[in-house]
């Protein structure tokens, strides 16, 4: 099937080949960036603190940022609807773990790469949701993806994180808390996800074209981040001195249901309106 058949069977008003090359540019720099900071710490991180706080972020770019961001390309370019929604999300994904990496380090030549990658990625997503006719999706979607359960996790979810951020930020700008630059710089990408999952969760609600292109990448970016971080509390402790707590696992995987639960429901209505 060529290129041309494949974006025929997607709704989308222009071709994504601009998106593929720019996301392919993204990979090309996590890889690059990620291989560097795992295998090569030193040559990145100037301190051993932030080699044992950013090492494990590396690898984690490897095995789950990077998979996420060629898989749903691969199902886009294939023409598969799924692959097409889920691309922003691991967009997003990516996105939210280079702000840390960005405001965290040190400034030197990788600051621009950082910079380079959340650029991109923010210009991508706009990009992608500018090109899908979402009055398409909206009519293959309308009634199969549970639009209140979508909707109200969506709300729920932001507006609580973005209490919790609010609240640490001033607990730190009052003295009362002492957090470093990359967990302080990770709080406002938690503000700006929130802010797009308390959106996308008001647009579902109201049936609106939107809602229904976003729902998907925005629960999808909202279940890795919590797979990432169960990953990284078991992978930690095997790369630095940090103890394995298999409660906080457990804790991190409950909560991540509130994303699991109404991602798979979601995954599935798609998934069932293309059959």
């Amino acid at each position: 099937m060529n290129q041309k058949s494949v974006s025929s069977t997607l709704p989308i008003s222009q071709d994504l080949n601009r998106d593929y090359i720019l996301s392919l540019v993204i990979a090309l720099l996590m890889t690059a960036l990620s291989v560097a900071g795992f295998f090569f710490p030193s040559s990145i991180y100037p301190t051993e603190e932030l080699q044992e706080s950013f090492r494990t972020n590396d690898l984690m770019n490897l095995i789950l940022g990077l998979p996420i961001l060629l898989g749903s390309m691969w199902l886009a370019r294939r023409g598969r609807l799924v692959g097409l929604l889920l691309w922003p999300g691991a967009l997003l994904y990516d996105f939210y773990n280079y702000v840390a990496n960005l405001s965290g380090t040190p400034f030197s030549f990788f600051t621009f790469l950082y910079l380079a990658i959340l650029l991109l990625c923010a210009f991508i997503v706009f990009d992608l949701l500018r090109k899908i006719d979402s009055k398409s999706v909206c009519e293959h979607l309308a009634s199969k993806v549970s639009e209140k359960f979508t909707g109200w996790v969506l709300v729920l979810f932001g507006v609580a994180f973005i209490f919790r951020s609010v609240g640490l930020l001033t607990e730190v700008g009052a003295g009362e808390a002492s957090l470093s630059a990359g967990e302080i710089g990770t709080l406002f990408a938690d503000l700006v996800l929130s802010t797009f999952w308390i959106a996308g969760g008001v647009l579902i609600l109201r049936r609106k074209p939107l809602g229904y292109v976003s729902g998907l990448a925005l629960l999808f970016a909202g279940s890795m981040l919590f797979i990432g971080l169960i990953l990284i509390l078991i992978l930690q402790p095997l790369l630095t001195e940090t103890t394995f707590v298999l409660m906080d696992v457990i804790v991190v995987f409950i909560m991540g249901l509130i994303c699991f639960i109404p991602f798979g429901l979601y995954l599935r209505g798609v998934i069932n309106s293309t059959d």
